[in-house]
């Protein structure tokens, strides 16, 4: 179960010097490093003592020889999001924000968390997945029928995510998910609205839905666009809203998530939500929706990444 920091931190100093690990080799690369520059200069704001580390080599040399305290883990993607950093630094002792390694690893895969998902009674898609190397995937359509989307298991960001609008799309769309791993998964379309629920400790925050003139909210429309909305309030029965973020916190806690992150999730004409996935790392860039959603309940920028850090007491 989330909890929120055992201690609570009032003097920066005691946060030590902080590790933050940004970049990486992944293709979220980009991202990592525009929501890093962002926090690098939250810490300078509030008198954390830090120092940057571009992939997880310098922070190790750094760690060897006692320069830090702790690891304040912004790096996307596999290598960064997937555990691997989690169970090196447990095995150093060193504390990190976030989610730990198993629930790391579990949020990281799409088809193992969708499993565990289903194994939970918590709705999320039926999809097909596309063995490495097969061109056997017209299954998929025949299950679903167009349209559908194809997704690689293992990336964020919607890096290498598609809409298939026939055969030859989906083919299209199966070979650029490749490109970023083997696993490949397909999924129908589900006709609704797109909502986020950033979680913070055992809180969840403010519903945010989007709108976005493209057929999905896709990289371009996360990072990019300038005519993507964002809707916080999200216009739902407060009831409702409600609902769906006690739903989020549990599909949140059942793939072993913590600390803070973000639930995603399609929510159709009759108010079913259909859960996409749990986001660990989220973004942390001008257009990220945890900061934006943090905001709506007064909570600024500097405090959310000072709150963030306290996630790795």
């Amino acid at each position: 179960m989330n909890a929120l920091a055992a201690v609570t931190i009032t003097n920066a100093k005691d946060f030590g010097r902080v590790g933050l690990l940004v970049g990486g080799e992944s293709a979220e690369r980009a991202v990592s490093l525009d929501g890093g520059a962002d926090v690098a200069r939250s810490f300078e704001r509030s008198g954390i003592s830090h120092q940057v580390f571009d992939g997880a080599a310098g922070l190790f040399k750094a760690i060897d020889g006692g320069q830090i305290s702790r690891v304040f883990n912004l790096m996307h993607g596999p290598g960064g999001e997937d555990g691997a950093i989690q169970g090196a630094l447990q095995l150093l002792k060193i504390p990190v924000t976030g989610t730990g390694l198993l629930g790391s690893a579990l949020t990281m895969d799409k088809i193992s968390s969708k499993n565990m998902l289903m194994q939970h009674g918590i709705p999320t898609t039926e999809f097909e997945t596309v063995e490495p190397g097969s061109r056997q995937f017209e299954h998929a359509a025949d299950r679903f029928g167009y349209p559908v989307f194809v997704k690689p298991s293992a990336l964020g960001s919607s890096i290498g995510v598609s809409r298939a609008e026939n055969a030859d799309e989906l083919a299209a769309a199966i070979e650029l998910a490749r490109r970023y791993g083997e696993q490949v998964l397909v999924e129908p379309l589900i006709a609704g609205s797109e909502y986020f629920a950033g979680v913070l400790g055992d809180k969840v925050l403010p519903l945010i839905r989007i709108e976005t003139p493209r057929k999905f909210y896709d990289y371009e429309a996360k990072y990019q666009s300038d005519q993507t909305r964002y809707f916080c309030p999200c216009g739902l029965d407060s009831d409702l809203e409600r609902q769906l973020q006690q739903q989020s916190l549990t599909a949140f806690n059942v793939l072993q998530a913590s600390g803070w992150g973000r639930v995603d999730f399609i929510l159709d004409e009759n108010n079913q939500p259909w859960f996409l996935e749990v986001n660990t790392i989220p973004g942390m860039t001008d257009h990220s929706l945890v900061p934006q959603a943090a905001e709506a309940m007064g909570i600024g920028f500097d405090e959310l990444v000072w709150r963030i850090l306290e996630t790795s007491l």
